[in-house]
Order: C-alpha cells, then sequence, then structure tokens
C-alpha cells in the first residue's frame, strides 16, 4: 500500500502535469518540454515549483513526470515523451552506465540535458547540478565534525546505481580516509572500510522503499552495539535513521548526518536530534532545467553552460544556519 505521502505528492503531480506557460505562443505551436525525476519524493516537490516558476515566467508549457516504478518505468515515460513530440526533455537518469542507448535515443530525437544525476557517457547537451564528488566531501566535514574522536560509521542510500550516489559516497569515504581528491576512486559498495580514525561498518541501499530504509538502520543499530553514526545519503533517508535511532533510545548517543533538506531532516537539526545535512538546490535544478530547454527549443545554444556543467553549489547546514535556511526555502517554495 502507498504511504498517504506518496499518494498525495502523486495528485499534485498529475495536477503539475497539465503544463504551465504564459500566451506566447499560438496554441499548437507553444514550446513544451518535460522535467522527468528519478523517483517520488518531496525533494522533487520543490524542484517542480522551480521548473513552473521557469515555464510560467518564458511562456512554454512543462511536463512533470515523477516515474513511482524505477527504470522500466522511467523508460516508458521517455519513450512516450518522444512519441508526442516534446522539445526537450530533463532527466536524473537512475542507471545511467545500462540507459546510454535510451538517452542516446532521446538526444536524436530532442534536446535532452541531465539534472541531479549525470549520465556523461551519453550524448546529453549539459548536466545541472551540484558536484557530487565534492558534495561527499563536504558531508565527510560534517561527521568528522561530529565525531572528532574517530567512530563507526554506517551508509545508507536508495541504489548505487546512480552516479550521483555513486559520487557522494565517494567523496564521503576519500574525506574520512584523509585522501586527496579523485572522483574516479571507487571503493567496494559493501563491506568495511577503515582508516586511521574512521570505519565505514558497510553500505546499505533500499531501492527507494521507504519501510525498508528505516528497517535497515534499525537493523544496523542492533547489529553493531557501538555504532557511533548513520548517514543518509539521499532526502529520505535523514529521516528514516531519526526514526529509527529514536526507537532504539540512541538520540544523541548516535549522530546523524545526511544529505538534502527533507523538513523532518531540518525539524531534527532544530530539535538537535540531527548534527548537519548537504543540501542541494532543486528549486534551482527545476528552474535552470526549464530555462536551458525552452531556450534550446528556440535555436538559442548560449543558454548552454560552459563545459556542458552547470554547477548549483551544495551547501552544509547545522544548527548554526538551519533557521535562516529553513527560512529561504520556505519563501521559495511558497
Amino acid at each position: 500500500m502507498k504511504s498517504p505521502l506518496f499518494v498525495l505528492i502523486a495528485i499534485s503531480l498529475a495536477l503539475m502535469s497539465s503544463g504551465c506557460g504564459g500566451d506566447g505562443e499560438q496554441a499548437g505551436s507553444k514550446v513544451r518540454v518535460a522535467y522527468v525525476t528519478n523517483g517520488i519524493d518531496p525533494f522533487w516537490t520543490i524542484a517542480a515549483k522551480g521548473a513552473q516558476k521557469a515555464a510560467a515566467e518564458l511562456g512554454v508549457g512543462v511536463d512533470i513526470q515523477m516515474p513511482a516504478e524505477g527504470v522500466g518505468d522511467q523508460k516508458r515515460i521517455v519513450q512516450n515523451l518522444l512519441t508526442r513530440g516534446i522539445d526537450g526533455i530533463a532527466i536524473s537518469p537512475i542507471d545511467p552506465d545500462n540507459q546510454t542507448d535510451l538517452l542516446d535515443e532521446a538526444a536524436a530525437q530532442t534536446n535532452l540535458i541531465t539534472h541531479d544525476s549525470d549520465a556523461p557517457a551519453s550524448k546529453r547537451l549539459c548536466f545541472v547540478g551540484i558536484d557530487n564528488y565534492q558534495a561527499g566531501r563536504l558531508c565527510g566535514q560534517l561527521i568528522a565534525a561530529a565525531l572528532p574522536d574517530g567512530g563507526d560509521i554506517m551508509l545508507f542510500v536508495g541504489r548505487l546505481e546512480q552516479l550521483n550516489a555513486r559520487q557522494r559516497r565517494q567523496g564521503l569515504i576519500d574525506e574520512l580516509m584523509g585522501r586527496d581528491p579523485d572522483p574516479t576512486r571507487h571503493d567496494p559498495n559493501s563491506g568495511p572500510i577503515k582508516g586511521e580514525k574512521y570505519t565505514i561498518l558497510d553500505t546499505r541501499t533500499d531501492q527507494f522503499d521507504y519501510a525498508k530504509a528505516k528497517a535497515q538502520v534499525e537493523d544496523a543499530i542492533a547489529k553493531y552495539p557501538e555504532l557511533d553514526c548513520v548517514v543518509g545519503l539521499f532526502a529520505y533517508n535523514p529521516p528514516n535513521c531519526l526514526e529509527a535511532v529514536k526507537g532504539a533510545g540512541k538520540t544523541g548517543r548516535i549522530k546523524i548526518v545526511g544529505f538534502d533538506e527533507a523538513k523532518e531532516t531540518l525539524q531534527g537539526i532544530v530539535d538537535g536530534h540531527i548534527f548537519g545535512t548537504v543540501v542541494q538546490n532543486p528549486y534551482r535544478y527545476g528552474y535552470d532545467s526549464v530555462r536551458i530547454l525552452a531556450g534550446l527549443a528556440r535555436n538559442d545554444r548560449s543558454v548552454l553552460p560552459k563545459d556542458g556543467f552547470l554547477n548549483v553549489p551544495a551547501r552544509r547546514i547545522t544548527a548554526a544556519n538551519v533557521e535562516s535556511f529553513w527560512t529561504e526555502l520556505k519563501q521559495l517554495t511558497q
């Protein structure tokens, strides 16, 4: 059974997909672009707000699509958009290594860009997002601040097929192991990784199953009585980490560090239960993706960023700046 939150977002998605935009072009000729996410999550609701804002300002229609059933659903969405003759697609690829053919097919028929998670081997025109490896290192810095004397750490993430997940994880590991930066490095996906002060006990994936995400944290707490820190690399992971830590009666004893700006994560920082989070800017992802696609559809290639990468800087949020950040976020999404 889907959660009430899942159903609410799905209803909102149906309303969003009707498109928005100004009256700058006659019916039948209005530019229409698509913004395709990698799943359904409140993170993407923020991005959708940005996409809708850009569409309204630029007089284009935007079709927001959030695949609920993984990579197969995302493929179906892309193929349907191509059949409809969409003028551009911005996509966060779920499994870029195995979606190159699909992405190249799309790039041959329309303007294709990636956002949030890249597919550099494809023929996409540019990527809109953070430097996920550097963001992972920022997350590692938060962990080091939470555990200055070192400790045992567990990592939790939706799936490691996504490039952004792999890059965040590797950046975090390299930071804690005291290594020089190398985005091409790849440690094994499972098993312990030991350094002088910190040990990554394991990395668990949940395939966007929220119940499983929480259960895996509960299992780790039971399996490792001396666990010092749990880290959630996708937006829904830190709230599930918090629920599991609270349920075990170890709030404060087990530090929590995460990614993204879920309201439960921000409230956890306010309450002192979560040490910090590395935030992206999903509103900018949506806004800039639609802005670029609208320009390309109108034959304006000056909208493409230099070197094919529009860097939207990541930020560390802790108790020191959470209130001001949350106020800023609310103003953007009202």
